[in-house]
């Protein structure tokens, strides 16, 4: 099995990191991507992949709502700032495109017109579709997948990368990600599909209590999926209320196997099959 979506760079999951990642090999993962939501995120995860080479990989990003209350920088230094991390360090090797080979997408990232949470600054409309371009930008310069964030915003999303179309005649390649925690809906499904280069679904604990999005899923191609738990967040039953951790991916495995009435076995098989062929792992 594979987690293609943790926080383990945050501070209640890095505090026991030998423990998480003990446990986790215990449930039967194979590897597990930390995805990050600003610059500090970003590096501890690649601090963190690096100490752990063969078990974690990277996801390096700038969250549309999460901001890094240390980096006060225009948009434009911090996606160089942004650009400086996927360039090699020590012994870690490169891919042809000259960036870190623990380095395996760019995100999350995209567009959020949700109210934020008390107390949390919100970014502009302006300035996230700035960082959402400024980052679809870099993972097509280092054929990198993107991970998306997408709350109240899916026709804006849709729209920018529609527009990415015309970019195939400039370079030669076209974006392509997965649409993290996927909450688009039956209706949405196929706008994902059609969208220019190969997109995929994240499916994570809700799963486990969620019927209307059990539903969904069962529309979902199941070579277009991939499990992720988000943690610390959106654990599974019968974890509601605790603190999510990798460890728990077999859970949203057996539900999705219920789902799609397969074996259990057959959804690791196609979701890592996913993973590898999306990521590169």
């Amino acid at each position: 099995m594979f987690d293609t979506h943790a926080h383990l760079n945050f501070p209640q999951l890095l505090s026991r990191i030998d423990e998480l990642i003990r446990e986790s090999k215990k449930a039967g993962l194979t590897g597990i991507i930390i995805a990050s939501s600003n610059l500090e995120d970003s590096k501890k995860a690649v601090e963190l992949a690096g100490k752990y080479q063969g078990f974690l990989w990277v996801s390096i990003g700038i969250h549309p709502q999460k901001t890094d209350p240390e980096n006060t920088d225009s948009v434009k230094n911090q996606l160089s700032q942004l650009e400086q991390l996927l360039h090699p360090r020590g012994v870690v090797g490169t891919t042809p495109r000259g960036c870190h080979t623990l380095v395996v997408a760019i995100g999350e990232t995209g567009l959020d017109f949700s109210l934020p949470p008390p107390g949390e600054e919100q970014r502009g409309k302006k300035e996230q579709e700035e960082l959402f371009l400024g980052q679809i930008k870099l993972a097509l310069k280092y054929d990198l997948p993107l991970v998306i964030h997408s709350r109240e915003a899916s026709d804006e999303i849709f729209k920018i990368l529609f527009n990415f179309e015309n970019w195939k005649l400039k370079i030669g390649s076209l974006p392509r990600g997965v649409f993290h925690c996927y909450s688009g809906g039956k209706k949405r499904i196929q706008k994902v599909l059609n969208l220019p280069g190969e997109w995929y679904f994240g499916v994570d604990g809700n799963l486990t209590y969620d019927l209307g999005l059990q539903n969904v899923v069962k529309l979902i191609p199941k070579d277009r999926l991939l499990l992720e738990t988000d943690a610390p967040f959106l654990p599974p039953e019968p974890y509601r209320g605790q603190m999510n951790t990798p460890a728990y991916l077999p859970l949203i495995a057996e539900k999705m196997a219920e789902v799609w009435q397969i074996d259990v076995g057959e959804v690791i098989e196609k979701t890592v099959e996913n993973t590898k062929r999306l990521f590169g792992i």
